[in-house]
């Protein structure tokens, strides 16, 4: 996949990252809904303040080959350095900035939190078994792939988006690992949402 789109047009399709267009955010940024070739589609822009563009390097890798019908599609990204000169401590000094954001398939049935909570489920008992499965089979199809398997390591409601039919997709993939195996892996460092 090489679909790169300039940042400028990521700001004018979003109305400039506009509030009234945001629909989520996770802990890497915030998304917003756009209209890309005529097609609602989702922007995901990371916010600057990271040290380092992993996250998006990483979901990016992760989500470019992925083609299942229970995984969100990856329509396009773009990656853009910039550099100006601003103030500081009395000085003006040349200061660079990062600019990252990936496009997918927009769900327009949301994520799965926004249907469920402790107190009620707006969903019927049929569509919360066809998200049960489609989430399992999404899951499976990761565990399984050819290349080895890739563990999502955050998988929540929140990163579980409905299309308009409420087909589950698998999303938010910036934690998520490739490995050469099945064998157990273990980590140092807690990572996701607690």
């Amino acid at each position: 996949m090489d679909d790169s789109i300039s940042f400028a047009l990521l700001k004018t399709i979003t109305n400039d990252f506009s509030d009234e267009l945001k629909v989520a955010s996770d802990t890497y940024g915030d998304v917003y809904k756009a209209v890309y070739d005529g097609k609602d589609i989702a922007v995901k822009r990371f916010d600057q303040g990271f040290d380092d563009d992993d996250p998006f390097r990483n979901e990016f890798r992760n989500l470019r080959e992925l083609r299942h019908q229970n995984i969100v599609r990856l329509i396009g990204y773009s990656y853009e350095k910039r550099h100006k000169f601003v103030p500081h401590g009395g000085k003006v000094v040349l200061a660079s900035s990062t600019e990252m954001a990936l496009c997918y398939e927009y769900m327009h049935g949301g994520s799965l939190d926004k249907h469920i909570s402790d107190q009620c489920c707006d969903l019927d008992w049929h569509t919360c078994f066809e998200i049960i499965i489609g989430t399992c089979v999404g899951l499976n199809h990761l565990h399984n792939a050819q290349e080895g398997p890739m563990y999502h390591l955050n998988l929540e409601p929140a990163n579980i988006w409905l299309d308009k039919n409420m087909t589950p997709k698998i999303a938010n993939f910036g934690l998520s690992r490739l490995f050469a195996s099945t064998r157990t892996h273990m980590t140092s460092m807690p990572m996701g949402t607690l």
